[in-house]
């Protein structure tokens, strides 16, 4: 692999490293604040994977005119918008969770949640 094709192809690396991050962090911490924070670390990085390929060089907004030839596909950003808000909502959901979590428990450590033999 030589330089230019790093440089060609950066944002599928920067996509890897944020995916294995995220997952890293959603897999080995037990404070669930930190989960969340992955959780949005990896949603980036897929947001990233189906970015990167829809942007088309050269090409217009989907405007019928005889000047231009090539056309980007808007669907792939309509998606990534969807899924922003989907996201967002997510991590609201998550957080309101967490405050649950913690007034019945005292903690968001899953393992001192896990250690307290169920009650509340």
């Amino acid at each position: 692999m030589t330089i230019r094709d790093f440089i060609e192809h950066y944002n599928y690396f920067i996509t890897i490293f944020l995916m294995v991050a995220g997952l890293f962090i959603v897999i080995a911490r037990g404070n669930m604040i930190k989960k969340l924070i992955g959780l949005s670390l990896f949603q980036t990085s897929v947001y990233l994977l189906y970015i990167t390929p829809a942007k088309i060089v050269g090409g217009t907004a989907p405007i019928l005119d005889p000047v231009y030839k090539v056309y980007s596909n808007p669907l792939p950003h309509v998606l990534i918008l969807t899924a922003i808000v989907v996201g967002v909502a997510v991590r609201a959901l998550g957080l309101a969770l967490v405050v649950r979590i913690h007034e019945a428990y005292g903690t968001i450590e899953e393992d001192e949640i896990f250690s307290k033999d169920g009650e509340p």
